[in-house]
């Protein structure tokens, strides 16, 4: 899975943080720059950590602006249309669309050649969850803050088979991640 830098109207840049790399995934180094928006996408599963597809019908597309076709259905040319007038570069749902019977009709023309990516839903085997978390964070000049899905996660809920033994780690973690450093004032 994949984080991305952000920039206007693209919610998936160039510049890409891996999550779990592997060896047939690799990506290139960068450095964080004040002023950067980044798109964290993290995942977590009760398995073994290795989501796949799952066969649930998908309901989430983003326009992929690459591929040109004209297509052939009243109803599916009048979603794209519709679809590029509210939607024309980030993700959106199907239930936003006014005409559901249309939308389901363009979406599976549009997928056909392939004019839309699909947001799929993911899992594991039966019995294990996947969760999926997004946050949008900002890099500024002396902090970072989290501008969008920065709601508290409670830990205490989970429970891990990894733990922390480093005592300096362990102090750094402790440590408000997303708070600001108050500035020190200096006697005159």
């Amino acid at each position: 899975m994949l984080s991305h830098k952000v920039k206007r109207h693209i919610i998936d840049g160039n510049d890409t943080i891996i999550n779990r790399a592997t060896p047939s995934q690799t990506v290139a180094e960068w450095q964080f720059a004040p002023g950067d928006v980044i798109g964290l996408d993290i995942y977590v599963t009760t398995g073994e950590g290795k989501p796949k597809e799952h066969d649930a019908r998908c309901t989430v597309f983003k326009r992929e602006l690459d591929q040109v076709y004209n297509l052939k259905s009243k109803s599916a040319r009048a979603f794209f249309v519709d679809m590029n007038k509210r939607f024309p570069t980030l993700p959106f749902s199907i239930r936003a669309m006014q005409d559901q019977t249309a939308a389901k009709v363009g979406v599976r023309e549009c997928l056909n050649h392939n004019m839309l990516i699909p947001f799929p839903v993911l899992t594991e085997k039966a019995g294990e969850f996947v969760a999926q978390f997004k946050a949008t964070v900002v890099v500024q000049p002396r902090s970072t803050a989290v501008i969008a899905g920065g709601a508290p996660l409670n830990v205490s809920r989970f429970q891990s088979e990894h733990s922390v033994t480093d005592a300096d780690l362990q102090a750094l973690l402790a440590k408000g991640l997303w708070t600001k450093e108050k500035a020190k004032k200096t006697a005159a």
